[in-house]
C-alpha cells in the first residue's frame, strides 16, 4: 500500500485574457468629428447616417480583433450608393473616405468622382490608359463612379465601357487593400446594372440608400445654403418657397438638393437686378435679404424667369 501522498498537479496560471478599450480606439481614430459633420451639414438623411455608423462601428471592430490576434479577414469596402440626384451622394463619399482613412483601411483618404467620359475612350486603345490613369490618381483613397450604369451599354456592339469594366473589377479585386470603389446611381438602373455585370454585384459588400428630401427638409436646406452665403429669406419669400418646392418637385429633372441650390442662385440674381434698378441707397438687410418676388418669378410657379 502505498502510504506517500500524490504529487499535487501543476496549475496553470490563469493568465487575464487580453482586453482593448473601444471607446479609446474610438477617441484616437478621430472618426467621432466626421461623423459629428454628417449630423452637422447634411440634412435629414437619417437612414444613410445610421448605415455609415453602422460601417464605421464595424471596421473598428474589425480592427480590434486584429490587435486581439483573433482570426479575421480585410474587409470589403466597395460600395454601391443608389438614389435620386441631389441627395448627398458625392459628399457621402467624401466624408466616407475620411472615415476609412482614420481607421487605416486606405493610404491618402482622397475621393476621386468620376464619370463614364473620365473612364471609357472613343476609340481602339484608348480606354485602357484613361481607366488605369483614373485607377493611378485614386489609389490610397476612394474612387466614386457616379451614374456607373452608362459604363456598360449593350446597345452598342462598339461600345469600349466593356474594357473598362474589366480593368475596374480587376483592380476591385487584387487591390482591395489599397482602393475602395464606390459605385452611384439611379436605384432602378444600378439594379440592371448589375444583373448585367454580376463581377460588379459580387464585389460590393455594403448597399447604401439615399432616399428623396422631405418639403420641410427642402425647406431647411434652402435656408442653410443661403444662410452659407450671407442671405437669408424673408417671410414672404419662405412662404413662396414652400409653394415652390412643391411645383418643382413634380418636374421630371428635379434634382432634390441640388433644385433647390439652383433655385436660391437663381433668386439671389434677381436680388441683385432689382436692387441695381431700384437704385439709391441699400443697407446691409436689403443687400442679404431675399423676398417673395424673386421667388415667385420663376416659371416654376408661372412667372417669367427661369
Amino acid at each position: 500500500m502505498n502510504t506517500h501522498p500524490s504529487p499535487t498537479p501543476e496549475v496553470e496560471p490563469i493568465v487575464p485574457a487580453a482586453r482593448l478599450d473601444l471607446a479609446e480606439m474610438y477617441r484616437e481614430s478621430e472618426i467621432g468629428p466626421l461623423l459629428a459633420e454628417l449630423d452637422r451639414d447634411l440634412i435629414g438623411l437619417k437612414p444613410v447616417k445610421n448605415r455609415i455608423r453602422e460601417i464605421a462601428a464595424y471596421l473598428l471592430v474589425a480592427k480590434a480583433r486584429e490587435k486581439l490576434g483573433l482570426e479575421t479577414s480585410t474587409p470589403t469596402l466597395h460600395m454601391a450608393f443608389t438614389g435620386n440626384p441631389g441627395t448627398g451622394k458625392t459628399t457621402v463619399a467624401l466624408r466616407m473616405a475620411g472615415i476609412l482613412h482614420r481607421l487605416g483601411y486606405v493610404r491618402k483618404g482622397h475621393l476621386v468622382s468620376v464619370t463614364r467620359d473620365d473612364l471609357v475612350g472613343q476609340y481602339i486603345g484608348h480606354t485602357a490608359p484613361k481607366t488605369k490613369e483614373v485607377l493611378k490618381r485614386a489609389m490610397g483613397g476612394v474612387l466614386f463612379i457616379d451614374e456607373a450604369y452608362y459604363l456598360y451599354r449593350p446597345e452598342n456592339e462598339k461600345d469600349y465601357g466593356q474594357e473598362a469594366i474589366e480593368i475596374l473589377l480587376q483592380v476591385m479585386e487584387n487591390q482591395r487593400d489599397d482602393l475602395v470603389v464606390i459605385l452611384a446611381g439611379y436605384a432602378d438602373r444600378m439594379q440592371t446594372f448589375f444583373s448585367a455585370n454580376p463581377g460588379f454585384r459580387s464585389r460590393i459588400a455594403h448597399h447604401i440608400d439615399f432616399p428623396d428630401y422631405e418639403d420641410r427638409e427642402l425647406l431647411e436646406i434652402a435656408e442653410v445654403i443661403a444662410a452659407n452665403e450671407g442671405y437669408r429669406f424673408d417671410e414672404g419669400a419662405k412662404a413662396a418657397l414652400a409653394d415652390y418646392v412643391v411645383a418643382r418637385r413634380t418636374q421630371p429633372d428635379f434634382a432634390n438638393a441640388r433644385s433647390i441650390r439652383n433655385a436660391f442662385d437663381r433668386a439671389r440674381l434677381r436680388q441683385a437686378i432689382r436692387l441695381f434698378e431700384a437704385g439709391g441707397e441699400v443697407d446691409a438687410e436689403a443687400l442679404s435679404t431675399i423676398t417673395a418676388a424673386e421667388i415667385r418669378a420663376s416659371r416654376v410657379l408661372g412667372g417669367t424667369a427661369p
